[in-house]
């Protein structure tokens, strides 16, 4: 019964600019579109809705093999855990409750050299261990929406930045692969990134 679920969701729903569009592709972009909207609004919501997004996400890019973008849900599920938890009950350096907030310049560079650090160890693993033929370019936006994903679980501002970031290079991986879609979505993230860092910064004051 599963299996037939799964057939049926990876099954082309219509065509988008000569490409196939599954029901699972418009399953996963509702879901991701509605937790953009809740982190907006600092709303716990978005973990769960991360979880099953994400979910959705690793088997529609196990399919088209991009495995970095795959294995990267499962990270995400782990880490939508763990957010979810930080928003819930998680405290600032001085015991208070979380709030939005900043970091500082130096965290800001950290942020950085962990992305590029992050960038090529996870390339070299795409190309030793997966049939992957886009390595680096998948492995650029993985690197960069971890960094991006523990930013938003502490609730600083500079996830907003990172995502934007991240949104842009997905915009052309997922271009690349005819998932156009989801080539879409990615290009409203982008906008709602923008939104949502202006919204938290107000916040931050």
């Amino acid at each position: 019964m599963l299996a037939t679920l799964l057939a049926t969701l990876l099954a082309p729903a219509f065509t988008l600019w000569g490409s196939p569009v599954t029901g699972l592709e418009i399953v996963a972009c509702v879901l991701a579109v509605w937790m953009v909207v809740c982190n907006w609004r600092v709303n716990p919501l978005a973990w769960p809705l991360a979880m099953l997004s994400s979910a959705a996400y690793a088997l529609l890019f196990a399919d088209f093999k991009l495995y970095g973008e795959a294995a990267l849900q499962f990270v995400f599920i782990a880490v939508a855990v763990w957010g979810w938890w930080q928003w819930l009950r998680g405290r600032s350096s001085d015991g208070a409750a979380l709030v939005v907030h900043r970091l500082p310049s130096r965290g800001r560079w950290q942020a950085v050299a962990a992305t590029l650090l992050l960038w090529p160890l996870i390339a070299l693993a795409l190309q030793r261990f997966t049939d992957s033929d886009i390595a680096w370019l998948d492995a650029l936006p993985t690197a960069g929406s971890l960094v991006a994903q523990v930013l938003l679980g502490r609730k600083l501002v500079e996830n907003w930045p990172a995502w934007v970031a991240v949104n842009i290079v997905s915009v052309a991986l997922f271009a690349v692969k005819g998932l156009w879609l989801t080539v879409i979505l990615y290009a409203v993230f982008t906008v709602m990134a923008v939104v949502g860092w202006r919204t938290w910064a107000r916040l931050a004051r």
